[in-house]
């Protein structure tokens, strides 16, 4: 292994210790979110003379 190649891991080492966290969260929030949607809709109720 070169020189390069060590730094280069231990910056990709440290960028997903440091952005780890936050893109995992990211993440929680953005299927909360899709979740909460889905929701939204099936409970909307129907217009027109399909509903009830």
């Amino acid at each position: 292994m070169t020189i390069q190649l060590v730094g280069d891991l231990m910056i990709l080492a440290v960028t997903i210790r440091v952005f780890g966290q936050d893109a995992l969260t990211l993440l929680r929030r953005l299927a909360a979110a899709g979740v909460r949607a889905g929701v939204s809709e099936m409970s909307r109720r129907p217009h027109g003379k399909e509903g009830r």
